[in-house]
């Protein structure tokens, strides 16, 4: 059972040009950087203002809280073995650091469902809205979303913790994940692949396309409404739907492979882990009104002393 001689790993990461690494270690650190004080910007902004009791902004502040633990998980690791000598990470670090990203990448994917679901509800179903998205309704809504992210992760845990490794522990990816782990398990994991590719990849596809056919009903739903209200409410899901995009395509490519491709997945997970989280913060506030009007009085100084 469990790690037989393999006590730790080594994480080959991103690049072995000895030359690019410092530039990266600059680049991705820059990255990490606006990605926490972006997302701490939205987040503080929407808890010291009053857009926190509007449902869509209450889900946007979790949405931005994970963005940031999900980085978090991988970002600091990935930074600090550009530069490392030895870059090893111990057989339960690795465990949780697969967890822990799992955990809330899938939350992070259950709360833009039901952003999605919020949209539909405030769009085409305007007179029944403060029912359907009571602050009740969002709590349980929240904790839906974390109940199903710990599942999914306690399950792909459960799953390489039965695995035996007896070496190489050269694990070829920048954070330990699923794949990468299963390819190098002393024992047939073909069965497992499959396993994970329809937990995970079929998830990532199913909810993608709900998500797709949920944004086209709203969209047509605008269409036929031309007011300013309901132009307003067009530049907030073309906002969402950019996220979308953003996030489950890499996630998509990375989790239902349609060759065995790692150095396409290593491109991929850095897109849905880095560049993903480091853009929502500017697709929620260049494009947003209120965030910007919320943010003008939150942070500004001169307003401070008349804030509500």
């Amino acid at each position: 059972m469990a790690h037989e001689n393999v006590t730790e790993f080594i994480l080959l990461g991103l690049f072995s040009d000895e030359d690019v690494k410092a530039a990266f270690f600059v680049l991705f650190s820059l990255c990490y950087l606006a990605i926490l004080l972006g997302n701490l910007l939205i987040l503080l902004t929407i808890r010291g203002s009053c857009l926190s009791e509007q449902p869509m902004y209450f889900f946007l502040s979790y949405l931005s809280f994970m963005d940031i633990c999900f980085t978090s998980t991988v970002a600091p690791k990935l930074i600090k073995d550009l530069l490392a000598q030895q870059k090893t990470i111990s057989y339960n670090s690795c465990i949780a650091q697969m967890f822990y990203a799992h955990f809330f990448g899938a939350t992070e994917i259950f709360i833009l469902v039901v952003m999605a679901y919020d949209r539909y509800a405030a769009i085409c179903r305007p007179l029944h809205y403060m029912i359907i998205m009571s602050r009740q309704v969002c709590y349980v809504l929240v904790m839906a979303s974390v109940t199903g992210a710990f599942i999914h992760s306690l399950m792909h845990v459960l799953i390489i913790i039965e695995l035996p490794f007896c070496g190489p522990n050269q694990v070829d990816h920048f954070f330990c994940d699923v794949f990468p782990l299963l390819r190098l398990a002393c024992t047939d994991t073909s069965l497992l692949v499959i396993v994970v590719i329809t937990t995970t990849g079929v998830m990532s596809i199913l909810t993608f396309v709900a998500l797709v056919i949920s944004y086209i009903i709203i969209l047509s739903t605008l269409k036929s409404r031309l007011s300013v209200g309901h132009r307003k409410a067009l530049s907030t899901c073309s906002s969402h739907i950019s996220v979308v995009l953003m996030f489950f395509l890499p996630l998509i490519f990375t989790y239902v492979p349609m060759a065995d491709s790692v150095s396409d997945d290593k491109v991929f997970a850095l897109f849905y882990t880095m560049v993903a989280p480091m853009f929502n913060p500017l697709i929620y506030t260049l494009r947003n009104t209120d965030m910007k009007n919320a943010m003008s009085k939150v942070w500004c100084q001169d307003k401070l002393p008349g804030r509500k």
